[in-house]
């Protein structure tokens, strides 16, 4: 049976129909039905009314059932919905007229699983006195004390814990670089071949005022070339330092330095602005390895004199103190005797480099073939039309970019190779990653 035997059938007269509530609905013809019809009596077995879940054909066939011309049964098969889907509109149109056609939220009005009040605020409570605290720790707090009756489950209150916005995000792992195996420690075999530098650990005047002492020593002459009492650890200011230091001493060859700020850092080849600084005038830095303060042995022996004879107790100002400590490291160079020399003081075997400090640096030079950049703010470089990370401590520093195909950048700052840009990555530079150094 097509659409016009179904409206013939029917036999719908231009007159209007009344609803259920005895309100006029407006006027319904065969040319009507077959207008609304026409979107989901069409074609047998198909489901258009799945489709196309349109207000004004359900507004039709509830008009058509209304009528009761035509078996609802019938009327449902030619339509492709099952009965209980008719029953549905019908019960809407009853209820709430010709809005009740409309499509609603299929979301629960309640959810049953949800905690009550009460234990959410136990849950905000807990976490907000102790705001170090996860799920796990919450849970046994609060079955401790409450017992586990309504108690919600370790993920329940994990999942509360996120929407309130008071867990962490999931560290991403930075991806890592190429693998290079760092030299054995330098030898120093004369004066100025290798220096050791330190912050010793800081410490309070009588006054109450901080100091962070920074230490700058001769590995072969065990003379001690700085002894700068500063009130905190800087990079600026230990720049400001070494740029003295340099121009009354001249430069080493090596400085040896641990992974802490302001020398070390987690980034590209470990590096600072301070230690990137020392790169480029030259000078090779040489980090120790992390946890092995004995290969820096000597110079945390020398703190360990200074702290016994000029810090018990400390002086009762910074200007004091400073005065106290330069008579101290005075003595330390030139009237207390070294075993290590021979019961000699280190100021008859320490001479100044022959190495100047340059008055102005000049850029990195890098090969015509590669790319070069300009590291801006923050680290950041612009490479094929994107930001690319590659590291705070080359900040204002040019930097070379050697293609290797595919996709794959490598990252050099002078002559030492950062690390590496892939063209799939999103973030920065995977840095290059050293091995423990070879004995």
């Amino acid at each position: 049976m097509n659409v016009h035997h179904l409206a013939g059938s029917v036999r719908l007269r231009r007159t209007p129909i009344r609803s259920v509530q005895g309100s006029t609905e407006g006027m319904f013809s065969a040319d009507r039905l077959h207008i609304i019809l026409s979107g989901w009596v069409t074609l047998p077995g198909n489901m258009p009314w799945k489709k196309n879940s349109d207000q004004e054909q359900r507004w039709g066939f509830v008009q058509i059932v209304m009528q009761g011309k035509l078996c609802l049964a019938e009327l449902c098969r030619r339509s492709g919905i099952s009965r209980k889907t008719a029953y549905k509109w019908i019960a809407r149109y009853k209820e709430s007229g010709r809005r009740g056609l409309r499509d609603q939220e299929r979301s629960a009005h309640r959810l049953h699983n949800r905690p009550n009040n009460k234990w959410l605020n136990r849950i905000r409570r807990s976490r907000s006195q102790n705001p170090s605290w996860g799920a796990p720790k919450i849970h046994w707090v609060l079955k401790r004390r409450f017992g586990r009756i309504g108690l919600p489950s370790e993920p329940a209150i994990g999942r509360w814990l996120k929407n309130w916005g008071l867990t962490r995000g999931r560290r991403v792992r930075r991806r890592k670089g190429a693998t290079m195996v760092r030299a054995v420690l330098q030898e120093a075999r004369q004066p100025n071949d290798v220096w050791t530098v330190d912050f010793k650990g800081w410490f309070r005047t009588g006054d109450g005022t901080r100091v962070e002492p920074l230490t700058v020593r001769d590995l072969a002459s065990r003379y001690i070339l700085k002894f700068c009492l500063m009130p905190r650890q800087n990079v600026e200011a230990a720049r400001l330092a070494f740029t003295g230091i340099f121009r009354e001493y001249g430069m080493p060859q090596v400085i040896r330095v641990d992974n802490g700020s302001p020398f070390g850092s987690t980034g590209a080849l470990g590096l600072t602005r301070l230690s990137a600084w020392w790169v480029k005038l030259g000078i090779r830095v040489e980090f120790i390895e992390p946890g092995h303060p004995e290969q820096n042995g000597a110079h945390e022996q020398m703190h360990r004199v200074y702290k016994a004879e000029t810090l018990n107790p400390p002086a009762a100002t910074v200007r004091a103190q400073k005065g106290r400590s330069r008579r101290w490291y005075w003595e330390y160079n030139y009237k207390r005797p070294h075993e290590a020399l021979g019961m000699k003081v280190p100021g008859d075997y320490y001479r100044k480099s022959r190495r100047k400090m340059p008055e102005r640096l000049k850029p990195w030079k890098y090969p015509v073939e590669w790319e070069s950049r300009l590291v801006k703010g923050k680290g950041m470089i612009h490479l094929q039309g994107r930001p690319r990370f590659v590291g705070e401590a080359f900040e204002g520093e040019r930097i070379g970019l050697k293609r290797m195909p595919p996709g794959k950048w490598e990252v050099y700052f002078g002559p030492c190779l950062a690390g590496e840009l892939h063209d799939e990555d999103a973030g920065g530079i995977r840095a290059v990653v050293y091995q423990k150094k070879t004995r």
